[in-house]
């Protein structure tokens, strides 16, 4: 794929099993992706879906080097990223950012907002005009420029998960792997974030990996779709074409368990509680 930020051929990660580990000695390994083949494009958002298990965080990490693989290769925007040394890979992690699942543990609790996201910034030479940095980085989320100086107990779960967007995002990177990150907030505030993140992707000509066992919140937001299981792919393609018509048993029956609500045909008809009463 010529427009591919990132290409990944063959990829194997292999952990230790603590499962098996003896009393004493190392642990075994465990293969957990097995030969991954697929293409991020350029300016997208693709979904990973998987259940619990799949791989698709182990796959996450493996794509910004948060893991180093045990075969295979995952090229960056043309440069084999696979085997590079912390050295080597530092100035590319401005590049490569990462937005988390739960922002309390991710989120400094003795530090301000401001400071939090200022961080990052300073360890990659962006340490001028550090206010006005860390104020666009705010006002880019839909946050007062006040909160720079609130700290993570002062804010919201959804305002929380907006500084830890501001965070990866103000480095102007080209490559965001965002794991589960609305899988801790209500319907309402998941839809807000769902919605800047579109927008910002879009804006800033991001490419995106975001992870989810949610297909609901994968159809709403991506453009294509990888569906994992056991450390494999087992169908990719773009959201509609898959949705549509998934080819494989177990898409479909990911598919079937999205939650519908049940729609009283009667409901508009029914009298208030109040009236019934």
């Amino acid at each position: 794929m010529p427009d591919a930020l990132i290409t990944v051929r063959g990829l194997k990660v292999a952990l230790p099993d603590m499962t098996r580990k003896p009393l004493f000695g190392r642990a075994p390994m465990a293969e957990i992706l097995k030969g991954l083949d697929f293409e991020l494009p350029k300016n997208s958002i693709t979904g990973i879906v998987g259940e619990s298990g799949s791989g698709k965080s182990t796959l996450g990490r493996a794509l910004v080097r948060l893991i180093e693989p045990s075969a295979g290769s995952v090229t960056f925007d043309g440069r084999d990223i696979t085997h590079l040394s912390d050295a080597e890979l530092k100035p590319l992690r401005r590049d490569l950012q990462m937005i988390f699942q739960d922002p309390m543990s991710s989120l400094n609790p003795r530090r301000t907002i401001g400071s939090i996201i200022a961080a990052p910034l300073k360890q990659n030479g962006m340490g001028d005009n550090l206010r006005e940095r860390v104020a666009e980085a705010l006002r880019r989320v839909g946050l007062p420029v006040n909160f720079a100086m609130r700290y993570r107990h002062e804010l919201s779960g959804g305002q929380r998960q907006r500084v830890g967007i501001a965070r990866a995002l103000a480095l102007s990177p080209k490559f965001v792997l965002a794991d589960e990150i609305v899988s801790g907030l209500d319907v309402s505030t998941q839809a807000q974030v769902l919605t800047l993140l579109e927008r910002l992707a879009g804006e800033m000509g991001l490419t995106v990996a975001f992870i989810s066992h949610d297909l609901s919140v994968i159809r709403r937001l991506c453009r294509q779709v990888i569906v994992m299981r056991q450390g494999e792919i087992v169908e990719a393609g773009p959201t509609d074409e898959l949705f549509g018509d998934p080819k494989q048993a177990y898409t479909r029956e990911l598919i079937a368990a999205i939650p519908l609500p049940e729609i009283d045909p009667d409901w508009l008809r029914a009298k208030p509680l109040a009236a019934a009463n």
